[in-house]
């Protein structure tokens, strides 16, 4: 892929490369684009025309860079590109979009870079891909699509949250730090316990036991009683294989030695309390009929 005034920086004139064009050497992909000898393009032979006909500082971006990125998102058939605020440019099938700033450092740093190259297509890095997508997809679509950057080892949920305190506003930023904030809060243990226990007093249950051992792992609330295990997780969803695995492995621990595991995020425990209690109410009443 090449532009025409890299054609003509190689010394081409325009009567040479017209001759090119005759002659299939060249042919044009969008204005000021060409390809070279090559008959068909695919996606990223396109998102590469694209990039070039939007300017030297151009950046693929949006769905087109999570496309890119391997984030599946449900985009529209045109090409998503970004150009610095003051470039006005306008192309044929592709989504322009102007951004004050672009290309500037300010903010950004090797963990969570502003632009990067990948299959030598210049692109947005994955944050900023994020902060974009949060302007323009549905909550689930942005839940679904942190959780692949995350899976690829694109950026995880922490690092996420702690880039959007550092890098310059813009639109987006908020929605993807609400979203986040369910997933990356954490409350200290002191305030865990602060929270939690006026929760189970309200629904009907003593005093449990805290952060004590019990078939081979450290629970955060047991009532012996009851048989009840609460166990309070800082993340909701972010999760790995691994650690998944592992509460699994607990979970089915409880179970076997015939007690109830129940599950809330910290983040419940601080702005959902309604529901926490409700559930700690159901599970006092159903694990009281069995003893």
């Amino acid at each position: 892929m090449v532009t025409r005034a890299q054609l003509t920086e190689l010394g081409l004139s325009p009567e040479a490369i017209r001759h090119r064009l005759r002659t299939g050497r060249l042919r044009r992909i969008m204005r000021g684009v060409y390809a070279v000898g090559r008959p068909d393009l695919d996606s990223h032979g396109r998102w590469m025309a694209a990039v070039l006909a939007c300017g030297p500082r151009a950046l693929l971006s949006h769905h087109s860079a999570a496309a890119l990125l391997r984030i599946r998102t449900e985009g529209p058939g045109s090409i998503d590109v970004v150009v610095p605020g003051h470039v006005a440019r306008r192309r044929p099938g592709i989504r322009v979009h102007r951004q004050a700033g672009l290309g500037s450092s300010s903010g950004w740093s090797e963990r969570w870079p502003a632009a990067g190259i990948v299959d030598r297509i210049p692109v947005t890095g994955p944050v900023p891909t994020l902060v974009d997508l949060a302007m323009c997809i549905s909550t689930a679509e942005l839940e679904a699509a942190v959780n692949e950057a995350s899976q690829r080892d694109l950026v995880d949920p922490e690092t996420l949250r702690e880039a959007l305190d550092a890098i310059p506003p813009r639109p987006g930023v908020a929605r993807l730090r609400r979203l986040l904030d369910r997933d990356t809060f954490v409350l200290t243990e002191t305030r865990l316990e602060q929270l939690f226990l006026p929760l189970a007093r309200a629904a009907g249950l003593p005093l449990p036991q805290t952060q004590v051992w019990l078939n081979g792992y450290r629970v955060d609330f047991y009532w012996p009683d009851l048989g009840l295990v609460v166990e309070a997780d800082s993340l909701r969803y972010h999760r790995t294989a691994a650690k998944q695995a592992a509460d699994n492995r607990r979970d089915q621990a409880h179970i076997a030695a015939d007690r109830m595991p129940l599950r809330f995020t910290h983040w419940q425990i601080r702005h959902e309390p309604d529901h926490v209690r409700k559930m700690l109410a159901i599970a006092a009443r159903r694990r009281g009929a069995c003893t």
